[in-house]
């Protein structure tokens, strides 16, 4: 690299919005490297990984100490998240070498990129089906852990991170929630930030043993990633987390499809339908804002109106 200061400001980028949303890094550092930065597809994903190992447990802490860490469903996820991580590395050198290897992997985070867009969409529709549905009080930080289920989401979110970078933050919550839907959300977060670090590491560590990581790389990104995390984590009780996810999703829909080698037009057109679909849930969401304070204003107004009947030495209604 020429200049290091744009790999610091990218990891800063990238650092800031999983502060901000609890994303992975994953789904937009290795583009970014790829497609801005001009960085091999396999060595991308290796410094992604080995930069995520030490830049996960800044969050891993803060939910640790609040207590919103499920050490049981973590314990069910270690087994088969780590052993398949370290695998998917060796699988994805199955794919081949040479030039026939780096295309065949943008192919496949191309669709890891959108099968991550499709997480956030899915997440997205399940917080907000599950909050209409219960409220907050829901949700529930004590639900039991389902062991076959949760087994199976490491496993195949174990091989998607080896393979691709691509899930940790993505992905592997959204099957967490499908799987324990009461599960409160923060606690969601907790659990899916600590079961990674181990996950990522095993990833990262068999990237190193085919040469794919580049640790000065990795250490470039971190000097601005880990301040970008920290920031992102002060400010994400001040921005509407709801916008900045949906900003992620046109970015990551672009990402992809770019990945998968479209062409400008269809990218164009992903981008503007994913940007269109967020201004509608907006508008939606707004309505539904505007109804739910119409209702709760009516019944206090008659309040005030018996009250004031009742003042005057009138009955008011029973």
């Amino acid at each position: 690299m020429d200049s290091t200061v744009p790999i610091v400001i990218a990891g800063a980028l990238v650092g800031f919005a999983v502060g901000l949303t609890g994303m992975g890094g994953g789904a937009l550092m290795t583009p970014i490297m790829v497609m801005v930065f001009g960085v091999n597809p396999t060595s991308a994903i290796g410094s992604d990984l080995a930069a995520s190992v030490f830049m996960k447990p800044f969050g891993a802490v803060v939910h640790q100490r609040a207590g919103t860490v499920r050490w049981d469903i973590v314990r069910w996820l270690l087994p088969t998240a780590v052993p398949a991580a370290f695998g998917g590395v060796f699988l994805l050198r199955a794919l081949g070498d040479g030039d026939d290897l780096q295309q065949r992997v943008k192919y496949v985070v191309g669709t890891a990129l959108m099968l991550a867009v499709v997480g956030m969409l899915a997440r997205m529709w399940l917080d907000r089906r599950r909050t209409a549905a219960d409220g907050a009080d829901g949700e529930d930080a004590r639900v039991p852990v389902r062991p076959v289920a949760t087994l199976l989401i490491g496993l195949v979110g174990g091989v998607i991170v080896g393979m691709t970078s691509v899930g940790s933050g993505s992905l592997i919550i959204v099957m967490l929630m499908l799987a324990h839907p009461r599960l409160k959300a923060n606690h969601l977060v907790g659990t899916d930030l600590v079961q990674a670090i181990p996950m990522v590491a095993a990833a990262a560590l068999g990237h190193l043993l085919v040469g794919d990581a580049d640790l000065g790389l990795a250490a470039t990104l971190l000097i601005g990633a880990i301040p970008g995390v920290l920031l992102g984590s002060l400010v994400s009780s001040r921005v509407a987390g709801s916008t900045v996810r949906w900003a992620l999703v046109v970015l990551l829909t672009g990402s992809g499809l770019a990945m998968l080698k479209a062409s400008s037009t269809v990218v164009v057109l992903g981008c503007l339908a994913m940007a269109l679909l967020a201004a509608l849930t907006a508008v939606r969401d707004r309505r539904s804002a505007r109804a739910g304070a119409a209702g709760t204003a009516e019944p206090a107004e008659a309040a005030e109106a018996a009250e004031a009947a009742e003042m005057a030495g009138v009955p008011g209604p029973r």
